[in-house]
């Protein structure tokens, strides 16, 4: 947690610098260019959720600006962590016209026709799996996962993804996080891994699929060993990630973004996507938890507290952090981040992929596309509606207006 509030306070400090001026843009850039980016948190078969969100988005973009546009047209930075890794690369990773390899409106569709083989129920639900997965070995194997982003993804590198991207994992051998971005790529061959290495290593849950391990080699042909698992463990909400990987670049004067000219007076536009999670307020407190021991904070009636705690945790510090970066400067209609926090039952699993589910989420999503605009109240840690600020999905079509209005000052 100390390198997170650190990461924090260092990316607070220099992005406050690029946004100078503190005012919101919602009224136009005024001739001067966003730094845009998008974040889509992890969350298993909860994709869906965010995967809905952007189909929405994207359909918005295209009554703009024709119906071939996409996403990853219109953003600076994607950056995704497991789940939210996957939907990064399908957005950006580039087909054989050089074009992303799916549309938005895909995603939930991709997930309802792939997802009872990546999470098969009947492995899901037998009482021998959940002894074997408990005592030793991962829940699910992980072979279907691993074709389809063979078969999808094949010799694709992140180098080549269209717009720049960041993909956080694990390594558990070096014991630090592992970060793969389209810069990095390009300057260090070593760095730059097959697309369907990442999107197995970024969602490599502990207990849920096994570690992933692969090589690259540097220049030299000498090979780099990487042994990944998840990239929740280090950042479930990668939206600080992407905000620092930029600031990063501007501390170096590196200007690797090819569309952009001075980042002097930038202002930045984000957009962050949570996967929801679970209603947990009330659900464990100091009476029971007093009395747990190792094995009651790992399993508890079903739940595992202290996965729960972690990744709730990581993921709000990170929304606190960046709301707080916008907030200062007043510039708060930039940030939008979409999540809902009170998902109950099937809902809120990582991995039960029935129709009935999978439909639910679907649901889920377009109801906050009806819900109000949320910001975390910086006191207390909890979303609460933003008065006169709209609905999510009002706020989507003004993230649309401007983003295309953004690439049409950039041609």
């Amino acid at each position: 947690m100390g390198r997170l509030t650190f990461l924090g306070a260092l990316t607070l400090l220099v992005t406050l610098q690029v946004l100078q001026s503190g005012r919101s843009v919602c009224g136009g850039s005024n001739g001067k260019k966003l730094v845009t980016v998008l974040s889509i948190d992890g969350g298993g078969i909860r994709g869906i959720i965010p995967g809905t969100l952007l189909a929405f988005l994207e359909s918005k973009l295209q009554k703009l600006d024709g119906p071939n546009a996409r996403i990853a047209d219109y953003f600076d930075v994607i950056a995704g962590t497991s789940t939210g890794g996957l939907i990064t690369s399908m957005l950006a990773a580039p087909n054989r016209d050089n074009r992303p390899l799916y549309a938005a409106k895909d995603i939930s569709s991709f997930y309802m026709e792939h997802c009872p083989h990546i999470f098969p129920q009947r492995r899901r639900n037998s009482f021998v799996n959940k002894i074997a997965n408990f005592f030793g070995g991962p829940k699910y194997d992980g072979k279907y996962l691993r074709l389809l982003v063979d078969s999808i993804l094949g010799n694709l590198t992140i180098k080549q993804m269209l717009t720049h991207t960041v993909i956080p994992a694990f390594d558990i051998k070096r014991f630090q996080p592992i970060i793969f971005t389209t810069v990095d790529a390009k300057a260090n061959v070593s760095k730059d891994a097959l697309l369907s290495d990442i999107c197995l290593s970024t969602s490599a849950a502990p207990t849920y699929f096994p570690i992933h391990y692969f090589e690259t080699r540097d220049a030299a042909g000498r090979p780099h060993t990487f042994d990944l698992i998840d990239g929740a463990v280090a950042a479930n909400n990668p939206t600080l990630m992407a905000i620092t990987h930029i600031s990063k670049e501007i501390m170096m004067r590196n200007y690797q973004y090819e569309d952009m000219e001075t980042m002097d007076n930038k202002k930045m536009l984000v957009l962050s996507l949570g996967t929801g999670i679970g209603k947990h307020h009330g659900k464990y407190n100091a009476v029971s938890a007093s009395k747990w021991g190792s094995l009651g904070w790992i399993y508890n009636n079903g739940d595992t507290p202290i996965i729960d705690v972690f990744s709730d945790a990581s993921a709000d510090m990170v929304d606190i952090h960046v709301s707080t970066m916008f907030q200062t400067l007043r510039n708060e209609k930039n940030y939008l981040r979409i999540q809902d926090d009170n998902l109950i039952g099937d809902a809120a699993s990582l991995d039960i992929a029935t129709p009935k589910n999978m439909e639910t989420l679907v649901q889920i999503g377009e109801n906050l596309l009806k819900k109000p605009v949320s910001r975390v109240n910086l006191e207390t840690g909890q979303y609460e509606p933003v008065h006169g600020e709209g609905t999510n999905e009002e706020a989507l079509i003004r993230f649309a207006n401007l983003l295309s209005l953004e690439k049409k000052l950039r041609s």
